[in-house]
């Protein structure tokens, strides 16, 4: 069994947050699964990960004699897999001179000691920014779909429901995919531009209309009426309701009302209230600048559409409206009228008045309050993550 482990890259662990602050890049959730989840179905091991030091509680790294190393923000296909399973000991993989896998020691990994240094003979897709997540979800979603239905046979869908376009690829695969214990009723389902997959135990209530490319992963729920179109993830336990375009949520978060969020990304453990709203063009339709970490300012990003990246344990109060390419950081609790500005530090509370710092211990008092209602709890592990962040925080506003 081969001892895989996934690294991040220092200066991509900080292009990537405020979402890589609470977890390894590879737990980044896009198309269906997680990058980590992606590589174990198509390369078999035993996986762990290599994070920044205040992580390592929590994400340990196990090293063995012989490692395969692999860089935490590609993104998985065949035949990256065939040529990274290939590489004998002490042989690296690069990518226009960047590592991205290597087989070997742990001290030849951080030493840089390789004795072949091997090109990747395609083009490789990588989550280098935040905007990747939702930029690449249409492609992984599909990607992810084939790979996790294949050989196996749907749960029925009931006849309550209305299905527009062909419902079988070419090859006959079917476009629709119910995991045991998923239901649908009365629901309209577009798959002329994709797949959807339901995970096990999730819903999608009465009235909703949905167009494929659509993932809701298990204990995900689609409130009555609601309107979503692709490319759009819904991770585990997360509730979705109004209008959403092109969103990916990680899981356990909830917009659970009337509103629209279009070319998102929203963390773990996140809510936004009822009617709370997210622009994802600028009214002049002018290039979008979004906030980056590692720069402090503001870059561009070539892009006309992008709406709002949300942080862990992050919060909107009803009615809440964020403006165009909005960056909210870990532990945020956003309320008030107006729109708050377009970067909000982490552990923050306020809104167009201005904002205050979040002690830690009422953080802790309303994530455990929150994670409660799902079974889970914070743990000492977590706690240190959170204390690296909020020392963090006031050196990265």
């Amino acid at each position: 069994m081969k001892n895989i482990i996934l690294f991040d890259i220092d200066q991509q662990h900080f292009e990537l947050l405020p979402l890589a602050f609470t977890r390894p890049i590879a737990d980044i959730r896009i198309g269906i699964l997680t990058i980590r989840e992606k590589w174990e179905r198509l390369l078999p091991g035993t996986y762990s990960y290599l994070t920044p030091e205040y992580m390592a509680a929590k994400y340990p790294a196990t090293f063995a004699p012989d490692n395969l190393f692999i860089a935490s923000h590609l993104i998985p296909n065949e035949s990256l897999v065939r040529q990274i399973d290939a590489l004998q000991p002490g042989e690296a993989l690069t990518d226009q001179d960047t590592l991205i896998a290597f087989r070997g020691s742990e001290a030849d990994f951080r030493e840089g000691r390789y004795t072949t240094s091997l090109a990747c003979d395609q083009s490789p897709r990588y989550v280098h920014h935040l905007y990747d997540i939702f930029l690449l979800n249409g492609e992984c979603l599909e990607a992810d779909f084939r790979l996790i239905t294949h050989g196996r046979t749907s749960q029925p869908l009931s006849p309550s429901n209305r299905v527009i376009g062909d419902p079988c690829y070419p090859d006959g695969t079917p476009k629709i995919f119910l995991e045991p214990g998923a239901k649908a009723e009365c629901a309209i389902f577009n798959v002329t531009n994709g797949p959807i997959y339901l995970g096990a135990d999730s819903e999608v209530m009465e009235g909703s209309c949905i167009r494929a490319p659509f993932a809701a992963c298990e204990h995900a729920y689609v409130n009555m009426g609601a309107k979503i179109y692709g490319a759009t993830t819904l991770g585990p336990y997360c509730k979705v309701g109004g209008e959403l375009n092109n969103v990916v949520m990680f899981g356990f978060s909830n917009k659970a009302h009337d509103g629209f969020l279009g070319n998102a990304v929203i963390g773990e453990w996140c809510n936004l209230g009822a009617g709370a709203v997210a622009s994802n063009l600028k009214n002049d339709y002018s290039e979008i600048k979004l906030w980056n970490y590692p720069t402090r300012r503001f870059l561009r990003t070539h892009l006309q559409f992008c709406g709002l990246i949300m942080g862990d344990h992050s919060k909107a109060g009803i009615n809440t409206m964020f403006n165009t390419a909005t960056v909210i950081g870990v532990g945020v609790n956003i309320h008030g009228a107006g729109f708050p500005r377009n970067f909000v530090a982490s552990f923050s509370e306020g809104g167009t008045a201005g904002f205050t710092d979040v002690q830690l211990p009422k953080f802790y008092a309303i994530a455990e309050k929150m994670m409660a209602r799902r079974g889970r709890s914070l743990t000492e592990a977590d706690k240190t993550i959170f204390e690296a962040i909020y020392n963090l925080a006031e050196q990265l506003k």
